[in-house]
């Protein structure tokens, strides 16, 4: 597939395209990116125009400086401005991991650009602030590596050697054929792009600071847009427990699907059933 950009928010996002019809927006988690789609691309878009962005920090997307930079706030907005700027006024947007909170996000803060929202394992915001603020210690150690990158430059020294996407994949991953070792290259290839890496890690910065500053933080109001939610019940960096309250966050139809197969990255443990469950949600 063909790079493309374009320019949103003050800042050029990277992205691939493939299909036609209604608009489709694929965001990728930590530490993937655009191609942690692989899976779902050319599946959706046999119906659909698929879009899958590096976000910022990512890849050939640009990566600003400065931690405050990667807030939630500008992170939903380069979205809303991409479903914008790639000609549609609203968009389906399906996000996994840091991808599934900034999905959140723009429904919540941007609920016009959303006509559905589709979230792979990652809780509502608020929920995972609950966890972290209320002693929820199961939760806090499977947190373990949000508390790590906020050390200086030691996470830097880790994050994105071949080494580190094989323990990451492997531990976290059910399914032991998800990633194979052409997966493991791309992914190295990819945090080689200066600035990467400690672009990724700004998410985990400026998120712990929004959720222990005292200062103002955002406001979610509810999501007035239809919501699935996928779960991988063995993901180990995200506890279950999160995900049982959701419904108290969506005004409208709320879904939520478990399975007992996969792990966190639910998208590579089992991709058949989270594209046949999208496309079945996409379309009713």
């Amino acid at each position: 597939m063909p790079s493309k950009f374009i320019r949103v928010n003050n800042i050029q996002l990277h992205y691939v395209e493939q299909g036609k019809g209604e608009l489709v927006i694929l965001l990728h988690g930590f530490p993937e990116f655009w191609y942690g789609w692989r899976n779902q691309l050319p599946v959706l878009a046999q119906q659909y125009r698929v879009v899958a962005p590096d976000m910022r920090g990512y890849n050939l997307s640009d990566k600003p400086a400065h931690v405050s930079d990667y807030n939630m706030e500008h992170l939903a907005k380069d979205i809303a401005e991409l479903i914008k700027a790639l000609g549609e006024e609203r968009a389906i947007v399906v996000g996994h991991d840091w991808g599934a909170a900034v999905a959140w996000a723009v429904a919540a803060l941007h609920p016009e650009v959303v006509k559905k929202l589709a979230i792979l394992n990652v809780p509502h915001p608020s929920e995972m602030k609950r966890a972290l603020m209320g002693f929820n210690f199961a939760q806090w150690k499977k947190s373990w590596y949000i508390f790590f990158f906020q050390l200086p430059f030691i996470p830097e020294r880790i994050v994105g050697t071949e080494r580190f996407f094989r323990k990451t994949f492997e531990s976290m991953s059910m399914n032991k054929n998800a990633f194979n070792e052409e997966d493991i290259k791309k992914y190295v290839e990819a945090y080689r792009q200066p600035g990467m890496i400690k672009g990724t890690i700004a998410y985990y910065r400026a998120a712990f600071r929004e959720i222990f500053s005292s200062k103002t933080k955002t406001r979610y109001p509810k999501i007035k847009a239809p919501v699935l939610m996928l779960w991988g019940e063995h993901d180990k960096a995200l506890g279950k427990e999160m995900t049982y309250n959701t419904k108290q966050y969506c005004e409208s139809s709320f879904e939520i699907i478990y399975d007992p197969t996969s792990g966190h990255f639910i998208q590579h443990d089992n991709p058949d059933l989270v594209n046949s469950r999208l496309l079945h949600f996409f379309s009713s």
